[in-house]
């Protein structure tokens, strides 16, 4: 059990230490607010599609091997999103929250915190594999996305074919979607491999991905927000940071995951709640104080939670 703990810490302090320095930056004035929103531009627009497209075209793995991996992931994130949406019809009476409540639940930071943890477990195969689970179930995640924060859209004009539309193009131009499927496309074709000057500007900036984006995230933590949570939003960090990762080891067992899949899986879906809930509740009209509320309380607290889950599913020799 010793070396189960030891392996949990390993992959989740890093991430740690990383988002620590953030704050650090961010307390003695040498990350600004500007600063955050230009690095966290750059590395969405280019580390992470580099990262992404990289991983992908350079491993070796069998993709038709992970469609159980997926569906088990589609899974829990209709579950999490269904079983959200009862309960806040029930229990929440304002619609502005309701959406928020629900996304923040649902939604989990794959792209970031996820991959980054998966990267530290099992290196370039785990990134791969986690690479492909995040830009499938991130298409679901958008959709879903929408749905529930539609409640409270600002737009009366709106309709279910609009915003269908807005999904699409979000979609159609996300860099992160046009990275993988030009992966994707890539290895179909079975073209020869990139090697020379692309290569290794390529590799440059995915170096540059995760260590960056985990700095933002630790600059942006609002400590006033994190340490005052409303009701609301410690039962939505309760639904993501334990309900969740306790979800993923019941469906993951259930379709017979072990190993590297296993852990993809718990630890896509143990973590934190996505740092792209807050930007969309913000733009169609939800209640983002209780976004930020629970996207800080989920960034922290979720961490530890990850380290818990990984440290007794390796003990038991499922991941």
């Amino acid at each position: 059990m010793t070396a189960a703990i030891i392996f949990a810490i390993t992959i989740v302090l890093p991430n740690l230490a990383l988002m620590g320095l953030g704050f650090f930056m961010r307390r003695k004035g040498q990350a600004s607010q500007a600063f955050i929103d230009q690095a966290s531009g750059f590395v969405f627009n280019y580390c992470l599609p580099a990262l992404l497209f990289f991983s992908v075209v350079d491993s070796e793995v069998d993709y038709a091997k992970q469609v159980t991996l997926i569906i088990a992931g589609i899974i829990i994130t209709f579950i999490l999103f269904f079983g959200s949406e009862a309960y806040a019809k029930r229990f929440i009476n304002a619609p502005a929250d309701q959406g928020v409540f629900v996304q923040g639940i649902f939604r989990s930071n794959m792209a970031i915190i996820g991959l980054a943890t998966v990267t530290n477990a099992y290196g370039e195969i785990g990134l791969s594999i986690g690479a492909v689970y995040m830009g499938i179930v991130t298409i679901l995640f958008n959709i879903l996305a929408v749905i529930t924060l539609s409640r409270v859209s600002k737009s009366v004009d709106e309709t279910w074919i609009s915003r269908g539309l807005m999904i699409a193009k979000k979609l159609a131009t996300n860099p992160l979607m046009i990275a993988l499927l030009a992966a994707f496309a890539y290895k179909a074709l079975a073209l020869p491999p990139i090697t020379g000057v692309i290569h290794t500007t390529g590799d440059l900036l995915a170096a540059v991905a995760l260590p960056l984006a985990l700095i933002c995230a630790g600059a942006s933590i609002d400590l006033k927000a994190m340490l005052s949570p409303s009701g609301l939003s410690m039962q939505a960090s309760v639904g993501r940071i334990v309900v969740a990762p306790l979800l993923a080891i019941a469906v993951g067992l259930g379709f017979g995951l072990s190993g590297v899949h296993m852990g993809v899986l718990f630890l896509m879906v143990a973590s934190p709640t996505a740092a792209a809930s807050y930007v969309m509740a913000k733009a169609m009209g939800g209640n983002d104080t209780l976004a930020a509320n629970i996207l800080g309380f989920t960034t922290v607290i979720g961490m530890f939670g990850m380290a818990i889950g990984a440290a007794i599913l390796r003990g038991f020799g499922l991941m």
